[in-house]
């Protein structure tokens, strides 16, 4: 209902603006509290099927905040290790249903807590390692990635530590129906077919059917299997499900999904910048994604996350190490370029120290870059960077 006049002044009340929507049960008290009675502008709407209706409150009810425990420098190396045996398992886990075998539960839930563990303690390190990319372990890495990044997102979200576990599980199992479909489909580099595409597509109907008959999956992750692919205005498949009919773990799935897709290299297309991808998800707010999500999911990303590599006025060239969560446009890199001659020395560089200290403009960021800009590829600093981070 929209107040638009009450029986006393505005300026006799709290209210900012002279007529406002009431939105929630406080609303009501409050204007309890300072009004007998109100006038309501009668608006007349079109009745919409619940499933077809969007979500009046948040999307996701935040119940925790978190703080990071450790430094990202020192969370590099236990993350290191946990990702190196995540994609191990991840990988073996996969195989292991392209053969014909059923999801290793407790294998899969096992690696999720780790991952959990390490976010909780600080999300920039295994974000760092996620940036890591080997296009012919494509699936695998993506699935690790969208487990990594959900969980992530979630611990953003103030999702409690067993919903994260929850949700980590859904973002590794999520492509799992892929194992189904025949490989020169699913590696083709050509344009696919309309029947080609619709046999891509039935991945989300195998991936349900997978974890259906794997013991001890959750509801929520055959779900976001089957869901991920839909879309909040109905365009999505397998069953053109709209807005509130999508689960809240679904549409979080589906935006992780799509920007982690966007941001490495396919088969079939090549990687754009995290900055250009988050212009994507934002542009298809409200239509592909949950508009409030992808808000959020920019604000949790942010314009240059760990793993991203930067281009800087000054014509150096650095992999973002760190975030800076108050000043989103400096964080800390590592310099492995030098554009205007050769570089004397790799090195930390918290650029905004530099530009708190200094005021050169030099060190601000020009623009992202794509893994393998200029010859820097994340995974060939996978030691010699992360050894830079302790100096």
């Amino acid at each position: 209902m929209f107040v638009s006049k009450l029986d006393r002044d505005w300026q006799e009340t709290p209210f900012l603006m002279q007529g406002f929507m009431i939105e929630s049960l406080d609303d009501i008290d409050t204007v309890a509290e300072f009004s007998q009675h109100v006038w309501i502008d009668a608006v007349r709407e079109q009745w919409i099927p619940p499933e077809e209706r969007g979500v009046a409150g948040p999307a996701i009810a935040k119940s925790t905040s978190y703080i990071n425990k450790v430094a990202a420098q020192k969370e590099h190396e236990a993350a290191l290790g946990i990702f190196r045996e995540a994609k191990k398992l991840t990988k073996t886990l996969l195989e292991d249903v392209r053969l014909g075998g059923v999801v290793n539960t407790e294998q899969a839930k096992a690696t999720v807590k780790d991952c959990v563990g390490s976010i909780l303690r600080n999300a920039d390190a295994l974000i760092w390692m996620s940036r890591m990319r080997n296009e012919d372990e494509y699936t695998a890495e993506h699935c690790l990635n969208v487990c990594i990044l959900a969980i992530a997102f979630g611990r953003h979200l103030g999702m409690s530590e067993a919903e994260l576990e929850k949700l980590g599980l859904c973002g590794l199992l999520h492509d799992v129906g892929k194992m189904r479909v025949p490989p020169q489909i699913l590696n083709k580099h050509e344009e696919l077919t309309d029947k080609e595409f619709n046999i891509i597509k039935a991945h989300t109907v195998h991936g349900r059917n997978l974890l259906m008959s794997s013991p001890g999956v959750p509801n929520s992750t055959v779900d976001v299997a089957y869901s991920h692919h839909e879309r909040v205005d109905g365009t999505g498949y397998p069953r053109k499900l709209k807005a509130a009919g999508i689960s809240d773990f679904a549409r979080i799935v589906c935006i992780v999904d799509a920007y982690d897709a966007m941001t490495g290299d396919r088969c079939y297309s090549r990687a754009i910048p995290s900055t250009d991808a988050l212009k994507r998800i934002f542009q298809d707010r409200g239509t592909h994604f949950d508009e409030r999500l992808a808000l959020e999911f920019i604000k949790c990303v942010g314009l240059y996350p760990p793993g991203s590599i930067v281009e800087l006025v000054n014509g150096l060239v650095g992999i973002v190490l760190e975030s800076n969560h108050r000043y989103r446009h400096l964080p800390k890199i590592i310099t492995v370029k030098d554009l205007n001659k050769p570089l004397e020395k790799e090195q930390v560089i918290n650029l905004n120290e530099i530009e708190q200290k200094t005021l050169d403009k030099g060190f601000l960021i020009k623009r992202a870059l794509c893994d393998g800009s200029y010859g820097i590829r994340i995974r060939d600093y996978r030691e010699k960077g992360l050894a830079f981070t302790f100096a």
